[in-house]
């Protein structure tokens, strides 16, 4: 390895260390997504933890790690929770019968 490039790989290994803890690196982006605050979804849908857990096929106990943020939810759960906040009556069994996944486990 050259030492130009060495140099290079040196830097980039120096502001990833400031960047973890926290310093300011020129040029650095960094992306926040908010967590959805599932509680406030699953109670506009006005069905119960377990009911909800079921629809959207996650357990009653990891709803519960969501909504006390002690877990996010990611991937399809955090889909279909987008699908809720726009539209609540998609979370309720009545409505939206395929959100059921509970024959598929």
């Amino acid at each position: 390895m050259d030492d130009a490039l060495f140099s290079d790989l040196l830097a980039s290994v120096c502001d990833m260390g400031r960047h973890a803890r926290g310093e300011p690196v020129p040029g650095a982006r960094e992306t926040k997504i908010e967590a959805p605050d599932v509680k406030a979804l699953r109670e506009a849908t006005h069905v119960s933890q377990t009911e909800f857990a079921r629809l959207i096929g996650v357990s009653r106990r990891t709803l519960e790690n969501w909504e006390q943020h002690r877990s996010n939810p990611s991937g399809p759960a955090r889909a279909l929770l987008k699908i809720v906040a726009a539209n609540p009556k998609a979370g309720t069994s009545k409505n939206y019968q395929f959100l059921d996944f509970s024959e598929h486990k």
